[in-house]
């Protein structure tokens, strides 16, 4: 274990959780949504309801299994080994999936500032070395990495509530009511196909549960870290995306790539421009920073229990599991070069929708070993109400998320549950021969 003074204290998990979730998704995400119409606030609005019944259940399950591990620990806790093997593979592969997409997302913004990076490799490698410098900080301890993220979680968050604030003297409403269904199907089609996408944007609600171990105070941190950080992260989103779609075209925000920079240059000119894309840039690579820490933590916790290969558990000195931290930052590397495009945004969804797939899987098994866990646990008939309710509406959106990643997305992350029975079965027999 580490010692407390390498640990995080309650702004650094906070910074940790709100951090995670405020990255590359709230930066690149407009032009996505652009494509879909302003009726994706909509989807802002119920998907931060959607996290905060998450964030509720991650709360109460981290006070009812106070251990590290996150949606792990509580779906093998409920449902026993397979699933919450499975649980932590598809969790692993959403940690170094969107590893790729926030990566990917700091150097297009990068592009702002030096203008070599819009050939296509370029971009490629300077996505793979922010990924390299980030796996050698980590590896250096809990504390280290914590102050990295919340230095860069203020730094994020300031030019984001200066977009949500100052954007709205430059509001145009028209802008809103002229594009309000993009997509030539239902609203209510349309609104789903939106939710896929603002989910990513919370993907790290959990990520307090995750790290339980590199906190000081887990049994106090955990809790207020999940809820403090979701709030923050759901103000943050809706203030600043709805400020953005009043302040520029539609047509031309879905052509951007960095479109919070086009918001800011519409406002203070090219130093608007420069600010907000240095800005993004540090909220990616702060984001890139606690991410990378969890890619590691969650594999080691399953091979602590021998549902992940054995190396995944080797710590260094400094209690960090550099050796699976390393692995995985090795596959997120292949990913970039892989997935290489010269449509940077339809590379950058096409990554982040996967990564909603893998994530969703957790979080809606998580949701249902809630219901199991609450009853083997002597709760008042007021909790056991609230994270009941939590668990359903949880639950609803989950479904409800998957179902509008669209046909490709789903087929591929079936696909990459289904590998899943295989592994199971190796890592298994691996243990067994070892033991």
């Amino acid at each position: 274990m580490a010692k407390p003074a390498n640990k995080m204290g309650l702004w650094m998990s906070t910074a940790l959780v709100s951090g995670n979730m405020i990255g590359s998704g709230v930066f690149l995400l407009p032009a996505s949504l652009a494509k879909i119409g302003s009726i994706s606030i909509v989807s802002w609005v119920l998907t931060s309801l959607g996290a905060f019944a998450l964030a509720i259940i991650f709360s109460g399950m981290s006070i009812l299994v106070p251990r590290a591990g996150g949606p792990y620990v509580y779906v093998r806790k409920g449902f026993g080994d397979f699933l919450g093997f499975q649980t932590a593979y598809s969790y692993w592969i959403n940690t170094w999936v969107g590893n790729a997409a926030i990566a990917l997302a700091a150097a297009s913004y990068a592009r702002s500032f030096i203008p070599i990076l819009h050939h296509q490799f370029l971009t490629a490698l300077t996505a793979i070395s922010l990924v390299w410098i980030f796996t050698l900080i980590n590896s250096r301890g809990a504390r280290t990495a914590g102050y990295v993220q919340l230095i860069a979680t203020i730094c994020k968050i300031t030019p984001l509530l200066l977009i949500g604030i100052l954007g709205w003297f430059y509001f145009n409403p028209d802008y809103i009511t002229q594009s309000v269904n993009l997509t030539g199907h239902s609203d209510f089609s349309a609104i789903t196909s939106a939710a896929a996408l603002t989910l990513w944007a919370f993907t790290g609600v959990e990520s307090a549960t995750v790290g339980a171990d590199a906190m000081r105070n887990p049994k106090r941190d955990v809790p207020l870290a999940t809820l403090m950080g979701t709030v923050i992260a759901a103000i943050v989103y809706i203030t600043s995306s709805v400020a953005i779609m009043g302040m520029v075209p539609a047509p031309e925000l879905a052509a951007s790539t960095s479109p919070f920079a086009l918001a800011a240059e519409k406002m203070f000119g090219q130093a608007g421009h420069y600010l907000i894309a240095v800005g993004a840039v540090i909220s990616c690579i702060g984001a890139l920073n606690g991410w990378i820490m969890l890619q590691g933590q969650v594999a080691m916790d399953a091979a602590e229990d021998k549902l992940f290969p054995r190396f995944f558990a080797k710590r260094n000195k400094h209690d960090v599991p550099v050796q699976g931290m390393i692995f995985t930052s090795i596959l997120v590397t292949g990913l970039l070069l892989l997935t290489s495009s010269p449509d940077l945004i339809k590379q950058f969804d096409f990554i982040i929708l996967l990564a909603v797939i893998a994530s969703l899987v957790p979080y809606l098994y998580t949701a249902m070993a809630a219901f199991i866990i609450v009853k083997e646990n002597p709760l008042s008939k007021r909790q056991r109400m609230l994270y009941g309710i939590a668990a359903i509406l949880a639950s609803i959106y989950a479904f409800w998320a998957i179902s509008g990643a669209g046909k490709d997305v789903i087929y591929y992350g079936f696909l990459l549950l289904l590998f899943s029975l295989p592994l199971y079965i190796w890592v298994c027999r691996s243990h067994t021969k070892a033991a």
